[in-house]
């Protein structure tokens, strides 16, 4: 064998090598980007179906606020329907004088009497402390002397040092 065909199989044996190097390393690349691709996929079908449930709860919300306006609007009409029934019966109503009392007519009549007249109550009683044994007893009010305001201490008698 000659040299330039030995060199020649050692070239391309570093060649082989380098190529299993490089397929190795883009079989690695390739299977993070399948598992990559996977998760994204999996990501996809997760938001969708979360698009899905926010669809049928928006659904059923636009329902629950549909009915809501149907009752609502069925409780404004039987409320504005009283409040015409409220003031025919006020405009019906005989006028009287604010003094003269009339004998109740009807069981509701008991609604137009007038208020009575408030008397006037006394104002609470004032609390006195009463003195007994216990609170004619010495108290230490050191911080209301003289001298406690000028800044210096001074012992209580029974206190710690």
């Amino acid at each position: 064998m000659s040299i330039v065909a030995l060199s020649m199989n050692i070239l391309l044996g570093a060649l082989l090598v380098g190529a299993l190097i490089m397929g190795w390393r883009l079989e690695r690349r390739l299977k993070a980007l399948r598992t990559g691709h996977d998760d994204f996929a999996r990501a996809v079908a997760d938001l969708d179906a979360a698009a899905m449930r926010a669809q049928a709860g928006l659904m059923a919300l636009r329902a629950a606020t549909d009915e809501a306006d149907e009752t609502l609007n069925g409780r404004i009409a039987v409320a504005q329907e009283l409040v015409a029934q409220l003031d025919r019966s006020v405009a019906e109503r005989p006028r009287r004088s604010p003094g003269v009392m009339a004998t109740p007519a009807r069981d509701d009549d008991w609604l137009d009497r007038p208020l009575p007249v408030a008397r006037e109550r006394p104002g609470p009683a004032r609390f006195e402390p009463q003195t007994t044994t216990r609170s004619r007893a010495r108290i230490d009010d050191d911080l209301f002397e003289p001298e406690a305001a000028s800044g210096r201490l001074r012992a209580i008698p029974g206190g710690r040092l």
